[in-house]
């Protein structure tokens, strides 16, 4: 991940150490688009929880919507994520309805609210899954992480701990399958998920990394 937050302008671990681990896990001609979605994910997530005034939220996160059904049908902005997402030949149509799940917390989410914002959130992980060439079933690894990665984000306490419930029995349900090598990435970051979860450990705790050293050689 060197140079990725300079070359993108946001940190696609988004200051998480185990999860900047995890997706050095990505394999090595893929990376720099994997690099990319997660940079477009921090982008969005800051723009939605981040900014005070909705309406500028919504603006902003409304040009990143069209700017991502644009791709592969025009030459992108001179944006870097965006950039280097066109030139992965990524599916503009299912990352834009990333943005419409980030879209859903401009306003206090009800459960129907996050349950589509998991599960379009977690778009993130099937793209990342077919960039990377792994047959492994991202879509409750996605969606349990999506939410799981809500509730340590957020500042409402309620939101956080509505977050988690639904978070847990996607992240339990994923997590029972062994990763293929090319997935295992993604099977990582579900185990950084599921740790955060827990609470048990600190983030660096060394069970916490050795866990995620034996996932990237066994695959669980």
């Amino acid at each position: 991940m060197v140079n990725d937050t300079d070359t993108f302008g946001i940190d696609p671990a988004a200051g998480h150490p185990e999860r900047a681990l995890a997706l050095g896990y990505a394999p090595e001609a893929v990376r720099p688009a994997i690099s990319a979605l997660f940079a477009l994910d921090a982008t969005l997530a800051k723009l939605a929880i981040g900014t005070r005034d909705a309406m500028v939220a919504q603006l902003r996160l409304t040009w990143w919507h069209e700017a991502l059904l644009a791709l592969g049908q025009s030459e992108p902005p001179a944006q870097p994520i965006l950039r280097t997402l066109a030139a992965a030949r990524v599916d503009g149509a299912a990352l834009a309805r990333m943005e419409i799940g980030w879209e859903r917390l401009l306003q206090t989410p009800d459960e129907e609210a996050l349950i589509a914002f998991g599960e379009e959130r977690g778009m993130l992980f099937t793209e990342a899954a077919r960039l990377a060439g792994a047959a492994d079933d991202a879509t409750a690894a996605g969606a349990g992480w999506a939410l799981a990665d809500l509730s340590r984000l957020t500042v409402d306490t309620d939101l956080s701990a509505r977050a988690a419930a639904l978070a847990r029995p996607l992240v339990q349900q994923a997590s029972a399958q062994r990763w293929s090598p090319a997935g295992r990435f993604i099977g990582a970051l579900l185990h950084v998920a599921a740790a955060d979860l827990a609470g048990e450990r600190p983030v660096g705790a060394p069970g916490r990394v050795l866990r995620l050293a034996w996932h990237r050689l066994s695959g669980r």
